[in-house]
């Protein structure tokens, strides 16, 4: 499951990079939780929120079957 997180996580990195961001991934739990960590200017900007739920906790659910949520940490 890991592997295929990390190709969902870089399908999405170029926007990311694109606006000076990053995202590395951090742990994922048995129940299907995967934590990640926002780098660069996603880890300051006021809109973090709004690009995990919407940009990559949908990608890694839509790619990732049994993926139940993403959590930033730091």
């Amino acid at each position: 499951m890991e592997e295929r997180i990390i190709k969902a996580l870089e399908g999405i990195r170029p926007y990311l990079k694109a606006d000076g961001g990053d995202v590395e991934l951090i742990k994922v739990t048995n129940d299907g939780i995967v934590q990640v960590r926002l780098l660069g200017a996603c880890s300051s900007c006021p809109m973090s929120q709004m690009t995990l739920r919407a940009g990559v906790e949908r990608a890694l659910i839509r790619e990732v079957p049994g993926i139940r949520r993403v959590e930033a940490v730091q």
